[in-house]
């Protein structure tokens, strides 16, 4: 992937909630660094708590690239995005994307950024020849995120797995899969731009044979119960042979993400199948604990729904993000 030039102006378009703009807000607490500004359109319900600005006040602001951090259901680009995108590479803006709605397959974007010396990314592109998935068995130890939903914060657990780690002195290593974690890292596997018969060989691709102690922390994706996008959480599940599963909830949920008509499974069916379907690739798999998000609840709240999903379970739960991963990580140590 060409390098993409920072700080960032992230683009939140009309994004109708905060969910909806995980992308921007991905990038704003991993890569707080890069993140000078936001640009909002008129029916935006997202806000990164960031300044507010146009594209010629990001310009002098120093921002080199607009990343669009919104991740709306099937990536696409509507004619309203387009305008703005022209007109920020003719302010001098480069555009970075993630969404399966390529930059470089529309015309006008393709002949505004070379009239402007402009570049475009897409980094939901696989740039490598991804083998056939083998099965065997790969030196070192790996740990993936599994959901009862999309978009409960396993990217998140991921990287405070990989921080808390490399603060005691583990050898450990976040492992992108998603356009947001390839956002922050630089690296990665587009997994639902893979073709599927590649997508479990890719997470082999990505997590190769390493040194015995060294963790491979997998970034999930999608959840097994969801029926849009199961697919590629299997190829996590097969391809990634996880010596540990953290199970990964966001408890306030009404239903599935975008299926108004599927309830969110329960923990202990969460468990119960994704450690089933994990043993088939590495039969030593263990679940350690139960990584929920809270950010919608208030402290309180949030641990007291903690001690009670912990009893209930006889796992250690926190939210890694909030509340830090310590206990998380603890059990990774006795594996």
């Amino acid at each position: 992937m060409a390098l993409i030039e920072t700080p960032y102006l992230l683009f939140l378009g009309d994004a109708p909630d905060a969910l909806a703009a995980k992308v921007a807000q991905g990038v704003k607490d991993w890569r707080p660094e890069f993140a000078i500004g936001q640009y909002r359109m008129e029916g935006c319900n997202a806000d990164m708590g960031l300044p507010d600005l146009d594209l010629q006040a990001a310009v002098d602001a120093g921002c080199k690239t607009l990343v669009i951090g919104v991740a709306n259901r099937g990536g696409v680009i509507s004619a309203a995005w387009k305008a703005v995108l022209v007109a920020a590479l003719e302010a001098g803006l480069d555009i970075a994307s993630g969404l399966h709605n390529l930059l470089r397959d529309e015309p006008e974007l393709v002949a505004a950024a070379k009239a402007n010396g402009r570049a475009l990314h897409d980094v939901r592109i696989p740039s490598v020849k991804y083998p056939i998935a083998n099965g065997e068995k790969r030196r070192g130890k790996r740990c993936l995120a599994v959901g009862t939903d999309c978009s409960v914060g396993k990217m998140y657990t991921a990287l405070c797995l990989e921080r808390e780690m490399r603060e005691r002195g583990m050898n450990a290593d976040f492992r992108a899969t998603g356009q947001t974690g390839i956002l922050i890292t630089g690296d990665g596997v587009p997994l639902d731009a893979v073709i599927a018969d590649f997508m479990a060989g890719s997470i082999e691709y990505l997590t190769p044979d390493n040194d015995d102690d060294h963790w491979d922390l997998i970034e999930g994706q999608g959840s097994l119960f969801h029926v849009s996008y199961s697919g590629v959480t299997m190829a996590l599940v097969h391809g990634g042979q996880p010596d540990a599963l953290i199970l990964c909830h966001e408890p306030t949920r009404a239903h599935m993400r975008g299926l108004p008509g599927y309830q969110l499974p329960s923990m202990q069916a969460l468990r119960d199948i994704a450690l089933q379907l994990a043993q088939v690739a590495n039969p030593g798999c263990q679940v350690v604990g139960i990584s929920v998000n809270t950010k919608a609840m208030a402290e309180d709240e949030a641990r007291a729904y903690l001690a009670a999903i912990e009893a209930e379970m006889d796992l250690p739960a926190t939210d890694p993000f909030r509340f830090g991963a310590s206990a998380l990580v603890d059990a990774l140590e006795k594996i």
